[in-house]
C-alpha cells in the first residue's frame, strides 16, 4: 500500500514577457501620470505580451522553470491544471494546449477560473488529487494575459494589469518534514458582489453576434473602492482563520505572500495582521496585477531570493472576482 500522503511543492518557476510598459509609457496612452499611479497603486511598471503571445506560451515557460527546479521532466507529470481568466480560447482548454506544447499527451488536463484566487483554488485541487492518488505529479500554473482584456481608455483600470505566469510542481511525500509541504488551504466565494468586478462581453450572458462592435463590457470593469475594502477585510479574515485552525499564530509566519493587486491593499492587510514590512512579499511595483499568476510568481521569486529558508512558514492569501478569496499555509 502506498503511504504517500502529504502534498509537497517540489519546484517553483515563473515567466513574464520581455516587453515592459512603464508608467511613463502609460502617460502617452491615457490621461494619467507616474505620480498618480504610484501613489494609488504602488505600480511602476508591468510586463505585456508580444503580438501573438498567448497564455499557454507564458504557462509553458513557467512550467519549464518549475519542472527544472523540481528536477523532473514533462513526462513525469500526471495532471496539469491551469488557473486563468484569459485562456487562449474558450475551447480547447489552455491546459490541453500547454500539455501539447510540453510534448506530452494522455494526462489529466483542466482549466480553472477563480480569478485572482485561482492559484489557491488550484492548490486545494492538487491536495485532493494527491490524497486520492498519492503517486501523482501535478503541475499547477497560474497564467494570464490580462492586457487582452484591458480597456486602454479607462485610466482607472488600465494602469493596474500586467501579463505573466507562475507555476508549481506538486508531488506526494511520506515525510512530514519535507520542504514545501502544503499544510492547509481555506477557500471562500460570494457571487453577491459579482457586478463589482467583471468581464461579460462575449460570454453566454452577452454573446457575440456578427457585426457587433466590441465595447467596454468586453474588458475588465471594476468598482475599485468597493473591491479594495472587501479585499482587505477578506484576506485578513481568512488568514487569521487558517492560522487559528492549524494552531498557529501570526508570529509563526515567516513571510506573507499576498495577491499583488495594489500596494495599498497589501500594506493594509499586513498592518491589520500585525506583520512588519520585511515579512510581507511585494513585487506589484514591477509586475502589476497578474491575477491568477500573481501569487505563484511571488512565491517563485521569494524562494529564489532566499526569503523562504528551511523551516519557514509561508502564508499565501488572495482575493478576486467572483468574489473568491482564500489562504494557504506552506512549510518550507
Amino acid at each position: 500500500m502506498n503511504t504517500l500522503s502529504h502534498a509537497r511543492i517540489r519546484g517553483t518557476g515563473f515567466y513574464v514577457p520581455e516587453r515592459i510598459l512603464t508608467n511613463a509609457d502609460l502617460e502617452k496612452i491615457v490621461e494619467t501620470s507616474d505620480e498618480w499611479i504610484t501613489t494609488r497603486t504602488g505600480i511602476k511598471e508591468r510586463h505585456i505580451v508580444a503580438k501573438g503571445q498567448a497564455a499557454s506560451d507564458l504557462a509553458l515557460e513557467a512550467a519549464k522553470a518549475a519542472l527544472a527546479d523540481a528536477g523532473l521532466a514533462p513526462e513525469d507529470l500526471t495532471h496539469l491544471i491551469v488557473s486563468t481568466v484569459t485562456p487562449d480560447s474558450f475551447t480547447p482548454a489552455c491546459s490541453c494546449i500547454l500539455q501539447h506544447k510540453l510534448g506530452i499527451s494522455g494526462r489529466v488536463a483542466m482549466d480553472m477560473n477563480a480569478a485572482c484566487s485561482g492559484f489557491l483554488y488550484g492548490l486545494e485541487q492538487v491536495r485532493a488529487i494527491i490524497a486520492l492518488k498519492p503517486e501523482s505529479v501535478v503541475l499547477l500554473v497560474g497564467a494570464e494575459v490580462l492586457t487582452s482584456r484591458t480597456n486602454w481608455e479607462d485610466r482607472a483600470t488600465c494602469v493596474l494589469f500586467g501579463d505573466g505566469a507562475g507555476a508549481v510542481v506538486v508531488t506526494g511525500s511520506a515525510d512530514a518534514a519535507d520542504s514545501g509541504r502544503i499544510l492547509d488551504t481555506l477557500l471562500y466565494s460570494d457571487g453577491a458582489g459579482a457586478d463589482l468586478l467583471m468581464i461579460t462581453g462575449g460570454a453566454s450572458s452577452e454573446p457575440y453576434a456578427m457585426g457587433h462592435v466590441v465595447g467596454p463590457s468586453h474588458f475588465i470593469r471594476m468598482q475599485g473602492q468597493d473591491v479594495f475594502k472587501l479585499a482587505v477585510r477578506s484576506m485578513e479574515s481568512v488568514s487569521r482563520e487558517i492560522l487559528e485552525r492549524n494552531g498557529l499564530s501570526i508570529d509563526d509566519v515567516a513571510l506573507l505572500i499576498p495577491h499583488q493587486a495594489n500596494n495599498r491593499i497589501i500594506e493594509a492587510v499586513g498592518k491589520k495582521l500585525g506583520l512588519s514590512g520585511e515579512r510581507v512579499y511585494v513585487n506589484v511595483d514591477r509586475y502589476g496585477n497578474t491575477s491568477a499568476a500573481s501569487v505563484p510568481i511571488a512565491l517563485a521569486e521569494a524562494r529564489a531570493s532566499g526569503r523562504l529558508p528551511a523551516g519557514s512558514l509561508a502564508l499565501l492569501t488572495a482575493f478576486g472576482g467572483g468574489f473568491t478569496w482564500g489562504a494557504a499555509l506552506v512549510r518550507f
